[in-house]
């Protein structure tokens, strides 16, 4: 079985410490960490993950700033984002149904357990959902 690669760019050292570790038991996923939104820009472009979960709000450069900059780069603009976020609360994620502004997103605080759902649903299964790519979610 490919495990898929999984980006998790998160300014929280422990919550990605953590999430790591429970995706990788899985056996499923090959996880990536960082934890500045630099440090992710450049992780992405080495490790080419087939999905990055994106913390939005970061001390050095937000996750729109990170989303911006991977859309330009012609490698990484297809990579599906799905953003982390403790700006939109658990009722507003499902009342969207996880979408703002044709982007997915997961409402922070998040359990390991919880995200390896949303992984399972966008990444594999039968009922797995399409995640727009970005140039699509923003109308390129």
């Amino acid at each position: 079985m490919d495990r898929k690669r999984i980006l998790l760019i998160d300014d929280e050292v422990t919550f990605t410490r953590i999430l790591k570790t429970y995706l990788e038991q899985t056996g499923r996923y090959e996880v990536y960490t960082a934890n500045s939104g630099r440090e992710g820009v450049t992780m992405a472009r080495i490790a080419k993950p087939n999905l990055i979960l994106l913390d939005i709000i970061m001390p050095d450069l937000d996750g729109s700033a990170v989303a911006a900059e991977l859309r330009e780069d012609e490698e990484l603009k297809r990579i599906p984002v799905i953003f982390l976020t403790a700006v939109v609360s658990r009722e507003e994620a499902t009342t969207r149904s996880g979408v703002i502004g044709g982007q997915f997103f997961i409402a922070k605080p998040v359990g390991a357990k919880d995200v390896l759902g949303h992984l399972e649903r966008y990444l594999g299964g039968q009922d797995a959902v399409a995640i727009p790519r970005p140039e699509i979610a923003n109308g390129r």
